[in-house]
């Protein structure tokens, strides 16, 4: 067994076990932890297949930003245990994409029908290559254009879960500078005159 054949099933493994205890933690922020291991392992499978690109997008955007926002998240609202019960609860539906993805995989592990990898060769590129510039020429010429849409539509979906977070709470006291200019010493302050009282003798 050749070095990187033994570093793949040292990274799948890992891979697959990670995955798993994602959702078998009982623990929140364990389970975003295991993730990041997730992601950090489909990173060194990337790499393995000369894809440094997508290894670094994995990296940055994923564990980098998404994961490190999900762990805040988490965190901030002290969700300690995994509601008991949502696992049984979910059970058959994941079950059943889990035999939908595994068969995928044997359909092109084994190379039947439409899945068929013959097709598709491994081809071993000089160490002067770069796969992130290949994907940069095509995405910004032939593709420019979905790709601007796509970072349309990326916005609007931001500004909108900002504006849906923002919701307004009755006992958050801020201040009001439209009111407070408008306020003048006659509506600030009140003289009341009151009856002289006499002393006790």
């Amino acid at each position: 067994m050749g070095f990187e054949k033994y570093m793949f099933y040292l990274f799948s493994c890992t891979l697959i076990f990670s995955a798993v205890r994602v959702i078998t933690a009982r623990n929140s922020v364990h389970a975003v932890l295991f993730l990041v291991l997730t992601f950090f392992t489909s990173a060194a499978l990337w790499l393995l297949i000369e894809a440094e690109f997508l290894a670094i997008t994995m990296v940055l955007v994923y564990v980098g930003a998404v994961m490190v926002l999900f762990l805040f998240v988490v965190m901030m609202l002290d969700i300690n245990v995994i509601t008991r019960g949502g696992l049984i609860k979910y059970l058959p539906v994941g079950s059943a994409v889990a035999t939908v993805i595994v068969i995928e995989m044997m359909l092109v592990v084994t190379g039947s029908g439409y899945f068929n990898s013959a097709k598709y060769r491994f081809i071993p590129h000089t160490t002067d290559y770069s796969n992130a510039e290949e994907l940069g020429s095509i995405l910004y010429t032939f593709y420019v254009y979905p790709f601007e849409i796509a970072s349309i539509i990326l916005l609007v979906a931001i500004i909108a879960a900002i504006s849906l977070t923002l919701r307004r709470r009755l006992d958050t006291k801020s201040q009001n500078l439209n009111q407070q200019i408008q306020f003048s010493k006659s509506n600030r302050v009140q003289l009341i005159k009151l009856a002289a009282e006499r002393e006790p003798s």
